[in-house]
């Protein structure tokens, strides 16, 4: 009888695509020299004048910015060692919508900035915290604290910019964490990396000794602090690159438009970047020339979505999550900006 022939394998091709993380930082590296060459042919100055307006302002943003990113890894790293995720859901209403109403005002217990807060949620999101709760925290987070709190009270005092802060901030966090907590599901919208990772097994762990807990948190926000620093860093040059090579003048031109104002200060926070601890001084330079509305989207806008936190999102959400989340935010303060103008009779 003869022996059945067995299918021969077939040898596997050779991986031929390029690696994606090489490519990006080689097409950044490009993308800088070109802007360096235009800000030359542009201006008129030489290069090396040009290349130091640059790195200071890059330092400037990455260096007020890096604590911050250091603080919320801490933060993420103490999260990891010594909260359980039945401690998550023993702290959320059962109920999805109130939920997501308290986590706009998580804040006030993990008091972290918008370069701070990314690390925070991966790690909330890893423990178990729903979606939509993390996303509210995520966009609120950033002025709900107490640190920006008092930061916008010396700057304006209590006046109408810090409760229209407060409250179109609170408003635009809630209702886009409520939009995904009633359209979206976990893996649509995170990276694997960032999902819950088993079925509930750390609640069988007993709790870590202090000692224990410390060291683990040391190794967490070490490696946290490496892996959003990437996107930190990305962010900080493209910011730079924005404020170097845009011409701010033709900005504040149409400052005193009352619809026109509103999406130039939504340029302006992204671009810039600055961090929200303290961009309610520089808020506070532009309320001579631009509208309330304005100021009132910019302070709102700027913390939820600029540039290095658009790239940290990447690291947390998938593609198509960081697009709905800028589109979102943009388009809420966008709306809301400039209802506040017509309503306070600029026209």
């Amino acid at each position: 009888m003869q022996a059945e022939a067995r299918p021969t394998a077939t040898p596997a091709l050779p991986d031929t695509r390029l690696p994606l993380r090489p490519l990006v930082y080689v097409l950044v590296g490009v993308f800088m020299v070109a802007a360096v060459l235009y800000g030359t042919l542009n201006t008129g100055q030489p290069p090396d004048v040009v290349l130091t307006i640059f790195s200071t302002r890059f330092l400037g943003i990455f260096i007020e910015a890096v604590p911050f990113l250091l603080l919320g890894t801490l933060t993420s790293g103490l999260i990891e060692a010594f909260i359980r995720p039945d401690d998550i859901v023993r702290l959320l209403p059962r109920n999805r919508v109130l939920a997501t109403v308290v986590g706009a005002f998580l804040g006030i217990i993990f008091p972290v900035c918008e370069c701070g807060v990314v690390p925070v949620v991966r790690r909330l999101f890893m423990k178990g915290l729903p979606v939509s709760v993390g996303i509210t925290f995520l966009l609120a987070a950033p002025f709900m604290n107490p640190i920006v709190f008092a930061s916008t009270y010396i700057a304006f005092g209590f006046s109408t910019i810090f409760i229209g802060r407060f409250i179109l901030t609170a408003t635009i966090a809630i209702s886009i964490g409520l939009i995904f907590a009633l359209t979206a599901r976990t893996e649509e919208v995170l990276q694997p990396s960032s999902m819950m990772a088993g079925d509930g097994f750390d609640l069988l762990q007993p709790r870590r000794s202090l000692r224990q807990g410390l060291a683990m948190t040391i190794t967490v926000a070490v490696g946290e602090f490496f892996e959003m620093g990437r996107y930190l860093v990305i962010g900080c040059l493209l910011a730079a690159c924005m404020q170097t090579f845009i011409p701010q003048d033709a900005l504040l031109e149409v400052g005193k438009n009352p619809v026109a104002s509103v999406p130039v200060m939504l340029a302006i926070a992204f671009i810039l970047s600055v961090c929200s601890t303290v961009d309610s001084f520089l808020a506070l330079a532009f309320t001579v020339t631009f509208t309330t509305g304005s100021i009132l989207a910019f302070l709102s806008f700027g913390p939820m979505v600029d540039i290095k936190s658009t790239l940290m999102f990447t690291g947390v959400f998938r593609r198509k999550t960081v697009l709905y989340l800028f589109l979102l935010a943009l388009l809420m303060n966008l709306f809301a900006g400039v209802l506040i103008n017509l309503s306070m009779g600029y026209f």
